[in-house]
């Protein structure tokens, strides 16, 4: 009888063995399927990576030889080079990035874009590799009347800014009773200020005050900033490899300060003006 019992736990314990083997096989076999599948391992094997992004002046913008420039475009060319990559820019609007990721248009979208709760359940975001904020630039116009953002949340006066980008949504939640307009076009949203149609743009921080710069006989900047934003890279759910290795080369650039010297120089300077048609 114990011979037998013997030879049972000896069968179950085989059994058992077997099992826990075969299951840790299976294990690393999806975990290999999963890293073969990742957007890291496919740019690596086409030796190319395709790049959503939107035309934002100065994040990425056409200079007067029609060469991608700005700033999310030196991080990207960056990004390829470091991966010994080639780089593919697919301009699209901006409402369109997420559901173009989606799809497969691209492999992942650098397009100065805040990694907010509503986007996150659709897509996964890095952590950031930059920050931006809300500002607010106003036709002259106005200017003797609007001294400060919340002297516009009045139904005379109309804000406008771009479909899709968080700036929207700060000038719904803060400025309620301000006529609101959005615009797909970078360049038709800026003529309709311009023109004296609206009253002011609402925009992520550098373009207001670089709108000014540049039109200073027509616009004024507003003062102060209404929000802190973080900017970072989309990528699609499900695919952790990805999102890791993106995650580890923000550390190292951001350490070595590329980051901040670029940001630094398309920010903070006017020198890329002459770049431009």
């Amino acid at each position: 009888m114990k011979n037998c019992f013997t030879r049972m736990l000896i069968v179950c314990s085989c059994i058992f063995l077997a099992m826990s083997i075969s299951t840790a096989f299976a294990a690393s076999d999806a975990q290999g399927d999963l890293a073969k599948s990742s957007t890291i391992e496919k740019i690596l094997r086409s030796g190319k990576m395709r790049v959503g992004m939107s035309t934002f002046v100065p994040w990425a913008m056409q200079s007067k030889t029609g060469e991608w420039i700005g700033f999310e475009i030196d991080v990207a060319r960056r990004l390829a080079k470091d991966m010994g990559v080639e780089i593919e820019f697919v301009p699209t609007k901006w409402d369109g990035l997420i559901p173009s990721l989606l799809t497969g248009k691209f492999d992942l979208v650098i397009a100065g874009m805040t990694g907010t709760a509503q986007r996150a359940l659709k897509i996964n975001f890095t952590q950031p590799y930059d920050y931006t904020g809300t500002q607010i630039c106003i036709n002259k116009a106005f200017a003797d009347k609007i001294k400060s953002p919340m002297d516009l949340n009045d139904p005379a006066y109309t804000v406008i800014s771009r479909v899709g980008v968080t700036a929207s949504e700060t000038a719904k939640r803060l400025l309620p009773k301000a006529q609101s307009r959005l615009f797909s076009e970078n360049g038709s949203m800026v003529q309709e200020l311009l023109n004296g149609k609206a009253t002011a743009i609402i925009q992520s921080l550098p373009e207001p005050a670089q709108l000014v710069a540049q039109h200073p006989d027509t616009l004024a900047l507003l003062p102060g900033t209404l929000t802190k934003e973080p900017i970072s890279m989309g990528v699609r759910k499900g695919d952790p490899d990805t999102l890791a290795y993106l995650n580890n080369w923000i550390v190292n650039v951001q350490a070595e300060g590329f980051l901040e010297e670029r940001a630094n120089y398309w920010w903070r300077t006017m020198e890329w003006q002459s770049l431009l048609k």
